[in-house]
């Protein structure tokens, strides 16, 4: 059975999409942490990030940093954090944060942000993306 992600990349489940290629994509976090909270995903359903090979996974921060420039762009912010911690979906993937201080990535502070601001900050991504 695909993972929830793999469905989301698929189309078969609405997402914010703010980028993709044929082997990645990169959809706003429904719960973020931050507004502009992106994830980024390999297409091929892999549980660990560091199980994929050296090559994909090299292209994957690739994809990342192109997606990483997109945010920063559109977002206010001072950077853009990282992390790679997901467990909660069996999917390998990449958490783009924009920040103004360290505990702006505070992952025990999620939110809620009305549609038509998630709608915005995807199309201002998505308008930045390279």
């Amino acid at each position: 059975m695909a993972t929830l992600f793999s469905r989301i990349a698929a189309g078969e489940i609405p997402s914010y999409k703010v980028a993709e290629d044929d082997r990645f994509f990169a959809f706003l976090d429904i719960n973020p942490v931050q507004p502009g909270h992106t994830l980024v995903i390999p297409r091929r359903e892999i549980d660990n990030i560091f199980d994929l090979s050296i090559d994909e996974y090299a292209d994957l921060q690739r994809f990342a940093w192109r997606v990483a420039q997109a945010v920063k762009a559109a977002v206010p912010c001072r950077k853009v954090g990282v992390a790679v911690i997901g467990l909660e979906v069996p999917h390998a993937h990449i958490h783009l944060i924009p920040i103004t201080n360290e505990g702006d990535m505070n992952f025990g502070k999620k939110m809620t942000l009305p549609a038509e601001q998630m709608e915005q900050l995807a199309a201002d991504i998505a308008r930045n993306f390279k």
